[in-house]
């Protein structure tokens, strides 16, 4: 998403500002142009040297030397930007913009830019909650600025509360978000994600392989492209995406009872999680002694979730993941005739880059009118958008999502 994206990041004079080193790199590695302006008091925290071997940029500190080729250094890369981002923002350089001032190279790119401009906060957490900082926030905020909350946490200054400069991944996840065109307003999305436990003692379980990261990445694409999200998920080691609801389950039973409550108002359901087909049928209440040479556990089915959807799906669009090791295509096209889908995910789990664990995957989308799409192997977060490109094309061309 961020590949060739022209991104202007203002570091200012705050003890966070090594951290902004740290984001410039995420930056770079996703493929983002990065050019870094620096206050007078951020080079006494971190040299410029530092951000021109990361950014690969030369580095702009004084609003009258010309940088690099620029001829008139604030409009130069006020125009520049596709979108600037101060990292961390100090009450001081907050206060100056809510002010209008420009008395130096930042807040001068600052007023000429016509780029969205993202503000991460970072503190000591009384100045935070000064409400003349508050104030000077919304006032950015009234202006069509974005903020990223600081985190809670423990503070330069040994006191803990709100203040920390979120974490450089989630500042990136904002700025992805932000420069995401939201084509998906008006959808309410509900994916499920990751394995079921299925316990059959107090310390063991049936599960499988999955990490969770394919329905993380259709959550935070969804919610990327506007749309309001419920993340239903198995437990995963993946952190919760910012800006959904989340619902944490452990079973299969508890993954169907937690979709149904939440069906209502639910325009899109991707069931992207790896729901055990089978459970134990007693669970003991006592942890199971070793004995003899062998032990066998009876199981029971479990419930089928999607089908249930399905029963009351109405104008919602369905789509599911069959995930085989052999006939891919024969089984995923009976599972989406069968269970109601407007479309399925397929994809072979004995492929080298698909499947569990990993950040890519290979899948085939399969729809109703007897059409394969084959798909190269693709990050995770390209999948999703693929397929969000095909929940969108659905309800564009108006087509009821029952296959009539």
């Amino acid at each position: 998403m961020l590949k060739g994206k022209k991104i202007v990041l203002g570091v200012t004079g705050g003890i966070a500002a090594y951290k902004a080193a740290e984001l410039v790199r995420e930056l770079v590695r996703r493929g983002a142009n990065v050019r870094v302006i620096m206050t007078d008091n951020a080079c006494r925290f971190v040299t410029p040297l530092t951000f021109e071997i990361l950014s690969g940029n030369p580095v702009a500190t004084d609003l009258f030397r010309a940088t690099g080729n620029f001829e008139i250094g604030h409009i130069a890369l006020a125009e520049f930007a596709e979108m600037v981002v101060i990292a961390p923002a100090t009450a001081n350089l907050i206060g100056r913009m809510a002010a209008g001032l420009a008395d130096d190279l930042l807040t001068t790119v600052l007023l000429a830019t016509e780029a969205p401009v993202l503000l991460c906060p970072a503190m000591n957490d009384k100045m935070y909650a000064n409400s003349a900082v508050q104030e000077n926030l919304s006032r950015l905020v009234s202006r069509g600025h974005a903020v990223l909350e600081p985190g809670y946490g423990e503070l330069a200054c040994r006191a803990e509360g709100q203040g920390r400069l979120a974490e450089p991944l989630e500042i990136v996840e904002e700025i992805e978000s932000i420069l995401t065109v939201k084509n998906l307003r008006d959808e309410r999305i509900l994916v499920t994600a990751g394995p079921t436990q299925e316990p059959f003692d107090p310390v063991r379980f049936i599960s499988n392989h999955s990490s969770g990261k394919m329905g993380y990445a259709l959550a935070v694409m969804a919610r990327r492209r506007g749309a309001a999200v419920t993340l239903i998920s198995g437990p995963t080691a993946l952190p919760m995406p910012r800006g959904v609801t989340f619902v944490p389950v452990g079973t299969a039973v508890e993954m169907r009872d937690a979709v149904l409550e939440r069906l209502d108002g639910v325009t899109v359901v991707i069931k992207a999680a790896a729901v055990a087909d089978y459970r134990p049928a007693v669970c003991e209440a006592m942890k199971i002694k070793k004995k003899g040479a062998s032990m066998t556990v009876l199981l029971e089915r479990n419930p089928d979730i999607i089908s249930e959807i399905a029963l009351q799906k109405g104008d919602r669009i369905l789509v599911g993941f069959s995930m085989e090791s052999d006939h891919l295509l024969e089984y995923a096209r009976t599972k989406l005739m069968g269970k109601g889908m407007d479309f399925i995910v397929a994809n072979d789990v004995t492929e080298p880059g698909a499947g569990f664990r990993g950040d890519t995957n290979i899948v085939r989308i399969l729809d109703r009118e007897g059409g394969v799409e084959a798909l190269p192997r693709m990050d995770k977060m390209d999948v999703a958008g693929v397929i969000l490109d095909r929940v969108r094309k659905i309800r564009e061309n108006g087509r009821i999502p029952d296959g009539r």
